[in-house]
């Protein structure tokens, strides 16, 4: 089972670095696989820590993919790492083992820390549909673009039946990614 997160991770001076992951859970360990190239990938072989950042606010999903980084976080509790500000709950990792691949390197992380910060209601439907559709834009240089369009037509109907402001905005921010990768591919970029 593929679990969505939000991952952060150490930049060289410190800073937080915010990505999106799905991560896999095994044998009591984190399972974290980035694409090759991939700054999270640099960080976490450096800095050997993570954190986990479990949270219901789809525009860090989207914001993460669509340039806006900006996000308040404070202080991990074990690790040196940040956590986000408004994270349901959060898990502070440290590496454990390394698979390389060309690809896709498998980064497995044991959990040193864990704490919840506010319960899980549960996503909407428009919440589902935003992290579907960041799934989509990370893949837009691999996917067809009938694909795509497919994938966004589907999805629209749930935005337009359950999504909130919040919903509604990360869509935004994701739907204008989509139309400057379109545009670039076609020598029009407007971004």
């Amino acid at each position: 089972m593929i679990l969505e997160t939000i991952v952060t991770s150490l930049n060289a001076d410190g800073s937080a670095h915010i990505a999106p992951f799905g991560i896999r859970e095994q044998e009591g360990l984190v399972l974290i696989a980035p694409f090759r190239p991939s700054t999270s990938l640099d960080n976490l072989l450096r800095a050997k820590t993570a954190v986990l950042n479990l949270t219901d606010d789809v525009r860090v999903f989207a914001g993460s993919l669509t340039g806006r980084h900006h996000w308040p976080l404070r202080k991990a509790t074990q690790i040196n790492g940040w956590v986000l500000q408004n994270a349901l709950a959060h898990r502070e990792l440290e590496l454990e083992k390394v698979e390389e691949d060309e690809v896709r390197t498998k980064l497995w992380f044991r959990v040193v820390h864990e704490q919840n910060h506010q319960p899980f209601r549960g996503f909407n439907r428009a919440q589902a549909a935003v992290i579907e559709l960041a799934v989509l834009v990370s893949r837009l240089h691999l996917l067809p673009a009938a694909k795509i369009d497919s994938e966004i037509q589907y999805l629209t109907i749930a935005i337009e039946k359950t999504a909130g402001e919040r919903e509604q905005e990360a869509w935004e921010w994701l739907m204008e990614a989509v139309e400057n990768f379109r545009a670039e591919q076609d020598g029009d970029n407007f971004a």
